[in-house]
């Protein structure tokens, strides 16, 4: 059991899990649109012969014209404003010269800063016709969050998420990445607490209505383990299997959870 504190929303990142009040909640529901309206308008764009760089050429400007800034371009040295992670890549792959290719399974990250507040989103794309493993591992993904989602309630903990997700990937025959996690956000990136995609049920810290994080598994159709490039940043699959995410920046509520980042146009889930 962690003995963290509980304190009062800052602007600066301290260890200890901020609670938000109303000001919050309306703070990120316009972040967290704003990074699910980004993403709607690249849907129609991720296609063959499409150019990673471009696509984050598009998202940077798309942010900039509504008023934001993204989050990601230079933040720890990262060049893009974007992560576009193709096939075996994890996460964190860095936009440039490559092309979608049909088959191709990518994920496309996005965080946008409005009025302070950060709106930390993702979703998987199939890049024309993609086999039924790749689909089977995206359908894994998708239903993995899902599980994670509904169990964020006051009360449960952040192992609750964890098990959720991690319970149901594994008896997919799936492997869930452990080297990343979620994490709590608001006018902080990254802050506390880590949300682990894997874990034990009622373990870990209490949810307690105010706390804002992501919630964003990674899953493998062969083994969890990964490594990073030696360009510092992109995270890939040992085994170089199939990799996919999803990620919603959810706030707890009094009764259950709030999706921030839910698609105005419906495009989250592939069909």
């Amino acid at each position: 059991m962690s003995n963290s504190l509980v304190v009062d929303a800052e602007t600066t990142r301290t260890g200890e899990i901020k609670l938000h009040g109303p000001e919050g909640f309306e703070g990120m529901r316009r972040a967290g649109r704003l990074a699910a309206e980004c993403l709607d308008a690249l849907s129609p764009l991720v296609a063959p012969g499409a150019v990673t760089d471009e696509l984050d050429r598009i998202a940077r400007e798309f942010i900039l014209d509504h008023g934001a800034l993204p989050a990601c371009l230079l933040y720890r040295g990262y060049p893009k404003a974007t992560c576009i992670s193709i096939n075996h890549v994890v996460c964190h792959g860095i936009p440039g010269p490559r092309q979608l290719r049909e088959g191709d399974v990518v994920n496309i990250d996005v965080t946008v800063i409005v009025d302070g507040w950060h709106g930390d989103h993702s979703r998987m794309w199939g890049v024309g016709a993609i086999s039924p493993r790749a689909q089977r591992l995206i359908d894994v993904t998708y239903e993995g969050l899902a599980r994670g989602l509904a169990a964020i309630r006051p009360g449960a903990r952040t192992g609750d998420i964890g098990h959720a997700i991690q319970s149901f990937v594994e008896q997919q025959r799936c492997s869930v990445v452990t080297d990343f996690c979620g994490h709590g956000l608001g006018r902080v990136f990254h802050d506390a607490p880590n949300i682990l995609h894997f874990g034990k049920a009622d373990t870990g810290e209490l949810l307690r209505p105010g706390m804002f994080f992501t919630v964003e598994p990674m899953v493998n159709l062969g083994r969890p383990q990964v490594k990073v490039l030696a360009d510092g940043w992109t995270a890939v699959t040992r085994d170089k299997s199939l990799s996919a995410q999803c990620e919603h920046s959810v706030g707890v509520t009094e009764t259950g959870v709030e999706i921030f980042t839910e698609s105005p146009a419906g495009l989250f889930k592939p069909t």
